[in-house]
Parts: C-alpha cells; sequence; structure tokens
C-alpha cells in the first residue's frame, strides 16, 4: 500500500509540473523483450534546433532500427525536471535519458534510488573531490561526454582565415567551464591559422537565463561588429538569435552551435559547430538494448564522429576550397593526437 501510495503522489506531482508529455507515436502493446526509453527534455524542448531536437532524432533512430519503445518527457517553463525523471523511473524504463547539464543532480540522487534502472546524462556535468580527483557517476549512470574545444578548434580556425580581419568575436552564454570549452577551443583554433588574431570574448551572464537572452546576445555582437569584427562564434542557446540579428543588420557572419543553424540566417551564417547529440543518445539505447549498458564517462569527440562542423550546399561558397583543405588537415591532425586542443582556461 505505502508503496502504491508513493506513485500516486508521483504521478500527482508530474501531473502539476509538466506541461505536457510527447508520444513517440501510435500507443504500442507490450513487445516481449522491447526495451523502454524515456526521455526528459531540457529548456526550450523540442524545436529548439539544437540538444532537445537531437535527442529526439537519435530516439527516434533507435525506434526504426533497434525496435525500442520511446516516451517523451517535455517540462514546462518553470517546472520541476526532476519529477519528470522520477515518473520514468518510476514506470520502470529500461534506460531514462536527462538532456542537458541542469539534470546531473537529479540524475545522480535517482541512480542512487533506482539501482536497477539505467541513467543517462547528456552534458552530464562532473565534479571533482578535495584532491581533484574526477567523482565517477553511479555504476548505473552513463556521463555523455562531448569534446568540444575540438569541434570549436575547427570553427575557429575556419573564422580566422576567411574573416579578412584580424579580430575575430565570441559571445557565449552563461559564463562557466562547459562554455569556456568552447571559448578555449575556438581561441586556440584562430591562434593556430594566425598567431596575432586577436578574439573578443564576452559573456551573456553567470546564470542559466544567459542562454535564454536574444537582446543581449544582438548587443554583445553588434558591439564587437562594431570593433572590426567580421565573424562571431556563438554558444549563448537562444541568446544566439541576436548574434545572428546583428550580422543580418551590419551584414557580416555569425557561426552556430550544437547544430546547423543555418536557416536561423540563411547567407549569414558561416558554419555550425555541431554536437552530434543524436548519436550519444542513439548509442546508450543501443547499450542498453544489446545488454552492455555500464555507467561512466562516455566521451565524444572527432574521432567518435561526435563533434564537427557543416559544409554543405548552403555555405560552400562562403569557405574557399583551400580553407576547407587546411581545416580538414587540422582535424586530423587532432584525431591522431598531434594536436592536443585546451578545453581549460589556464
Amino acid at each position: 500500500m505505502r508503496k502504491l501510495l508513493i506513485f500516486v503522489g508521483v504521478l500527482l506531482a508530474v501531473h502539476v509540473a509538466l506541461l505536457f508529455v510527447i508520444p513517440a507515436g501510435a500507443a504500442k502493446p507490450p513487445i516481449g523483450d522491447a526495451v523502454d526509453v524515456g526521455i526528459v527534455f531540457d529548456m526550450g524542448g523540442r524545436g529548439d534546433k539544437s540538444f532537445n531536437d537531437g535527442a529526439y532524432i537519435g530516439a527516434e533512430r533507435a525506434e526504426k532500427e533497434l525496435g525500442v519503445r520511446v516516451r517523451f518527457i517535455e517540462p514546462g517553463e518553470g517546472s520541476d525536471r526532476e519529477a519528470g525523471l522520477r515518473l520514468l523511473a518510476a514506470e520502470g524504463m529500461d534506460i531514462v535519458i536527462g538532456v542537458g547539464f541542469i539534470f546531473t543532480d537529479d540524475l545522480t540522487q535517482l541512480a542512487k534510488e533506482y539501482p536497477k534502472t539505467n541513467f543517462a546524462g547528456v552534458d552530464y556535468s562532473l565534479s571533482t573531490d578535495k584532491d581533484g580527483k574526477v567523482i565517477q557517476p553511479p555504476n548505473n549512470l552513463a556521463a555523455l561526454k562531448f569534446r568540444e574545444e575540438q569541434g570549436s578548434f575547427l570553427v575557429g580556425a575556419i573564422a580566422a582565415l576567411v574573416g579578412k580581419s584580424k579580430k575575430v568575436g565570441f559571445v557565449g552564454g552563461m559564463n562557466f567551464p562547459l562554455i569556456h570549452k568552447f571559448e578555449m577551443g575556438y581561441t586556440a583554433g584562430v591562434k593556430q591559422v594566425c598567431a596575432d588574431c586577436e578574439v573578443l570574448v564576452q559573456y551573456a551572464g553567470v546564470t542559466p537565463e544567459a542562454f535564454r537572452n536574444p537582446g543581449k546576445g544582438k548587443e554583445l555582437a553588434l558591439s564587437q561588429y562594431q570593433q572590426g569584427v567580421n565573424v562571431i562564434f556563438h554558444a549563448s542557446g537562444s541568446t544566439g538569435l541576436g548574434v545572428f540579428e546583428a550580422a543580418r543588420q551590419t551584414k557580416k557572419v555569425a557561426i552556430g552551435v550544437d547544430a546547423d543553424q543555418y536557416n536561423e540566417a540563411p547567407g549569414f551564417v558561416l558554419t555550425s559547430m555541431v554536437k552530434r547529440v543524436d548519436n550519444a543518445v542513439f548509442d546508450a539505447i543501443k547499450r542498453v538494448k544489446e545488454n552492455r549498458f555500464k555507467g561512466g564517462i562516455y566521451q565524444y569527440g572527432l574521432a567518435e564522429d561526435g563533434v564537427g562542423y557543416v559544409y554543405d550546399e548552403h555555405n560552400k561558397d562562403l569557405i574557399p576550397a583551400d580553407v576547407r583543405a587546411r581545416v580538414e588537415a587540422l582535424r586530423q591532425e587532432i584525431i591522431a593526437g598531434r594536436i592536443v586542443v585546451p578545453s581549460t582556461r589556464p
């Protein structure tokens, strides 16, 4: 009876906290050994053309190729995201995935409460002990991490090579270690091909709201463009929409982040540094399906097709063939370990 009351309580909490639950398709009858997957989206939900859409694509692929069943939960503004994770865990999902670093603490706690359930966190934030040693996640929790600095290095090289200026720009969202990886990789890429180039760096704020302030993004970008910058790389969520607007207004270019953001400002997006959240989510689900899931830290860089940059019919005219060739050579140098890209500030 006590367990029943607890479960009912969880259901009521979720009903209040969540905006809606998105079914992955028509209801499916139970299938023998089918794997049940639960995913809770981050701020912005579906349609963010970034993390959440990437997770959706990866899960959709898992449905088609692996025959799994997926349930998505999209939290409402300001709602308790932990409630969504807890609901899926209580329902007995084979794996529960939280999309975004904001889920780190909740996933860690739930992994301890539900030791027989598999969990995964996209951009799970790692912490260290008093001796500086990285604290490993619980055995049933996979930390899906990306080597953002490697992809950022490549777009930094592109920015310097095509910018026709000794100044390039960077606009970050929240000023904290995850976004520092983008900044440091980008700066290193610029310096690799233009040692005397200057990188103007600005952040929109120090809280998660810094990822949702297009007005601030436009303000910072206009300031950089007015100082002689021709290319700005943003790693700032929807704040970057303001960067794109500034690029349109000044007839200059910007570099998108996480996903291909060409459609946000056609003709003014030089390229985008992409994070293959879809691949990471698919891999986690596949490991569950094949009974080889293990908790731990999983890194996705250039070698694992976890990061990269966009080069296609939309932007190839903006990136000359010799620039493309040089950047691809740099990619191979990084994969081979001959170039080690910094990920933290000195």
